[in-house]
């Protein structure tokens, strides 16, 4: 892989000096394959001062929905255990799912919510695919305008069970709408896994034990304020882009520092290096165990290859291309509008090859800060062989630097494989 060529687009979209105008503070990109690193390489700087420390792969940072996919994993996990069905209804393990209602709309004469029971199922695949009719109460209007209406001061920011709280949005399974699903996962999981212990289990306690454990993710946790001062020297700065202007400043974060639950759809922090090892180990484990060294491998070929499937029925298939069209920049920047897409454990999976770039059956995702599952999404791709993750931190989301910043490195790392 030409590593001069990826270090140069990194370098061409940062800020070398105060101005900012139209560039990232820093940024890190990953390449691996099952062997190993194909390629490491980052530029520019961790805050806005131009004397700051190098933005670098160790760099730490909110991963937000990165998240989604090691949660997934863990729960996965637990499904291999036994403990868990995917089909199997989550109610009786998580109360607070039991009594969603569904939000139907609204009475025209004094604006209350029009709320009906839910008697469906809310299953453990409809969590991980985003088909249970959650959603996320700061993105979704209705729901906003529900909170506004019952008085509701929590929010999904709050990282707390009340914050995750909403009616659904539809029937459970009924279509797709993207949502808190990876946060009640993460409750539902950790009931789950209590139950087998006969002791209290948290997310981040499977976690640990399961993935950032054996793989060697040290830099990797759901409380950035826990951590060595080597780790928290190298925190990124939270910069925000001026729509306006272009240029960026500094804020702070809108989530807490020490968060009342672990949130399975956006809590972790990590560094690029760290949650490359964790790509490698899928690629790793989606490998048939026969003649496989099992160093790495944190799931069966087959519980891997269930996570890459479609999972969406054609309803909810339709229902994911609608989202994602009316939202595209935001969404799904990296393809055409008219290319096929479907929904997997969890990430969105392209049907068709995206030319000069990823092949068809990649999952990816999106994210809060632009530099994770969003419009620089890590991305899987089982028949080239390969998986890679762009980090940076900047909002709002989608950020025009990083989308053209992420189709440049993407076109490289293919041009290279070919």
């Amino acid at each position: 892989m030409q590593n001069q060529r990826l270090d140069a687009i990194l370098e061409s979209h940062v800020a070398v000096g105060e101005e900012t105008k139209d560039k990232l503070l820093g940024a890190a990109f990953c390449v691996v394959n099952k062997d190993g690193i194909l390629y490491q390489g980052s530029a520019g700087r961790i805050d806005l001062p131009v004397n700051s420390a190098p933005f670098t792969t160790r760099s730490f940072t909110w991963i937000a929905s990165m998240t989604k996919i090691v949660t997934a994993a863990a729960v996965m996990q637990e499904v291999e255990r036994g403990t868990l069905g995917l089909d199997q209804d989550m109610r009786p393990l998580v109360p607070q799912l039991a009594r969603m209602e569904i939000l139907r709309g609204f009475q025209e004469a004094d604006g209350k919510p029009v709320l009906e029971p839910n008697a469906d199922p809310i299953t453990m695949r409809h969590l991980l695919t985003h088909t249970a009719g959650l959603g996320y109460d700061k993105a979704d209007p209705e729901l906003a305008r529900w909170s506004e209406a019952v008085g509701r001061t929590a929010s999904v920011y709050d990282f707390s069970l009340d914050g995750f709280a909403t009616p659904l949005r539809f029937p459970p399974g009924s279509g797709w709408w993207y949502g808190t699903g990876l946060d009640w996962a993460a409750e539902a999981v950790a009931a789950a896994a209590s139950a087998r212990r006969g002791a209290e289990t948290r997310l981040a306690d499977l976690v640990q034990e399961s993935i950032l454990g054996p793989l060697g993710m040290r830099s990797t946790t759901f409380y950035s304020l826990r951590v060595s001062d080597d780790i928290r020297r190298s925190k990124v700065a939270n910069a925000y882009r001026d729509p306006e202007t272009g240029r960026l400043s500094i804020g702070p974060l809108a989530i807490p520092a020490e968060p009342p639950v672990q949130s399975g759809g956006a809590g972790l922090w990590a560094t690029c290096e760290d949650f490359s090892k964790f790509l490698r180990a899928l690629l790793v484990s989606s490998l048939p165990e026969a003649g496989t060294d099992a160093a790495g491998r944190i799931l069966k070929s087959e519980t891997v290859a269930e996570m890459l499937r479609p999972q969406l029925s054609d309803r909810q298939r339709e229902a994911l291309q609608s989202v994602t069209g009316e939202a595209h920049d935001s969404m799904v920047p990296e393809f055409e509008k008219t290319t096929p897409l479907n929904h997997g454990i969890s990430g969105i999976i392209n049907l068709a090859d995206v030319p000069s770039k990823r092949k068809a059956g990649s999952m990816m995702w999106k994210g809060f800060t632009n530099g994770q599952w969003a419009s620089s999404p890590p991305w899987i791709d089982p028949k080239a062989g390969i998986a890679a993750a762009l980090v940076v931190n900047v909002l709002p989301q989608p950020d025009p630097v990083v989308t053209k910043l992420h189709d440049e490195l993407e076109r490289a790392v293919y041009r290279d494989l070919t």
